[in-house]
């Protein structure tokens, strides 16, 4: 290990799918300079997020815990930031910190950064043309495109302060989230027809109803706001789902060009001032996305193209450059790995492991055999997606669909039986064929069932009773969907 603790710079995008970069295979566009930074580094190939939805992963990734430790389970339970965070870890051990961009996980007094030096960072969740930014002195508009202001002053924060000892920065952007709004640079890219992925078409004919009950298919429920311009007059439904797939890639993958020019601001920084071989050089999403497979868009299930989160770490120094990693990771092991990396402990709060010596081949702790997932949302007014909680190793997936609200800020007021799904995923990796009723599969289902159990008591979790939502609980969140 180098002597010299070193710099720590995360860049986080939001809903950055990694089959949109061309480290991981993108074949509709291209992401230079984030393959640059995979090139000097290590390219993880099974990191996942063990709720996908944008408040709770970022809660995870900083307080190295599961959603139901830290709080933030939904868009609408704020963290509580006096926890212990990688950053206070850091802070304490003599770090300066800072975060710039989004937040989103609450505003107030108790919600708002705590632990770092410097912090600017958007208002919920932010606009790309002239965002709206909230620091310790207030709201302003700082003029421009989103992801190019966010570099600016997280640059600017460290031309101030480099050079005085290690630092650590959270770059985190908005792009490429809801509502694809490209700048004028990267406006005409993409323009050709973009090919739709082999499951666009997918009619869940082996899937449950909860599934099904998603409000998420692109034919459906791209608006008029998400298009920008209204689609031809005549056109068929199939071939209106076409139209409106063309449209939503050009813009999201307009918005990923933009973010990878900026990572590659960064990247141009630190080697101007020498910096970049001592620097761990972070970059990932809060979730992965749909990008038309199953015929959607967004995120939230377990389901691989949401649950699996692209994970590129450099530090040239210590990592072998261009690697590849095919452990399970998650974001709940950022915390400890980042605290593992500066040579500081953890706080005894803090859950997952250190993939630090994985990389360098020489593991501190057993890989992990399995991840742990939990969606709580249930129900949510906008995409209807159900709560479930499920288990994934190096072949099969479990997912229980426990379908209840339990009172949660955010959850809907409709609650459906539990149903399960099961996927081979070595003969079905596009997850097309639920096998749970499949008696060629009944072993698998209770080895599978059981893991669920063990890895969900390890994690200090507990599954669901079948208590329904009581009448307490139905009128408030009643409440709150007729009052939207």
């Amino acid at each position: 290990m180098s002597p010299r603790r070193p710099n720590i710079l995360l860049v986080l995008t939001d809903d950055h799918a990694a089959h949109s970069i061309g480290a991981y295979g993108a074949v509709v566009n291209e992401t230079p300079r984030i393959d640059e930074l995979a090139d000097a580094g290590v390219r993880m190939d099974r990191c996942y997020v063990t709720n996908s939805l944008c408040s709770p992963s970022r809660a995870s990734i900083l307080t190295g815990t599961y959603s139901h430790v830290n709080g933030v389970t939904t868009l609408f339970t704020p963290i509580d930031a006096s926890q212990p965070t990688f950053i206070s870890q850091l802070k304490a051990a003599g770090y300066r910190t800072a975060i710039v961009g989004k937040w989103h996980m609450g505003e107030g007094p108790e919600a708002n950064p705590q632990g770092f030096d410097y912090w600017d960072v958007l208002i919920n969740q932010g606009e790309y043309f002239d965002p709206r930014f909230l620091s310790p002195d207030g709201i302003r508009h700082e003029p421009g495109y989103a992801t190019d202001v966010i570099t600016d002053l997280a640059l600017n924060w460290l031309e101030q302060h480099s050079g005085d000892g290690p630092w650590c920065v959270l770059i985190w952007h908005k792009a490429p989230h809801r509502s694809w709004e490209p700048d004028d640079k990267h406006k005409d890219m993409y323009s050709e027809p973009i090919p739709v992925p082999g499951t666009f078409w997918d009619d869940y004919s082996t899937r449950s109803a909860s599934a099904r009950r998603a409000l998420m298919r692109i034919v459906d429920y791209l608006n008029k706001e998400d298009m920008k311009i209204d689609p031809p007059e005549g056109l068929s439904y199939d071939e209106l789902a076409l139209w409106k797939y063309q449209r939503y890639m050009e813009d999201y993958l307009r918005c990923v060009a933009s973010v990878d020019d900026n990572v590659g601001r960064v990247i141009d920084w630190l080697r101007a001032r020498d910096e970049f071989d001592d620097t761990l050089f972070m970059y990932s999403s809060d979730q992965g996305f749909f990008l038309g497979e199953h015929g959607w868009f967004d995120k939230r299930f377990m389901y691989e193209e949401s649950l699996r989160m692209p994970l590129i770490l450099s530090y040239p120094r210590v990592l072998p450059a261009g690697a590849v990693h095919e452990g399970i990771v998650t974001n709940v092991d950022f915390a400890r790995t980042i605290l593992d990396a500066a040579g500081v402990e953890p706080h005894e709060r803090m859950q997952g492991r250190s993939f630090l010596g994985d990389l360098l081949g020489a593991p501190t702790s057993p890989p992990a055999e399995g991840m742990y997932y939990r969606y709580w949302e249930n129900d949510d007014w906008f995409h209807k997606a159900p709560a479930h909680y499920g288990y994934r190793d190096e072949r099969y997936k479990i997912i229980c669909f426990y379908n209840a609200s339990l009172g949660l800020a955010g959850a809907g007021f409709f609650e459906y039986p539990v149903e399960w799904e099961l996927y081979d995923l070595e003969v079905d990796p596009d997850e097309l064929n639920n096998v749970y009723a499949d008696p060629a599969y009944a072993t698998v289902r209770e080895t599978m069932t059981a893991k669920l159990a063990r890895a969900q008591a390890d994690v200090g979790d507990e599954p669901w009773t079948g208590e329904a939502i009581t009448d307490d609980q139905r009128i408030p969140i009643l409440t709150r969907l007729t009052s939207r």
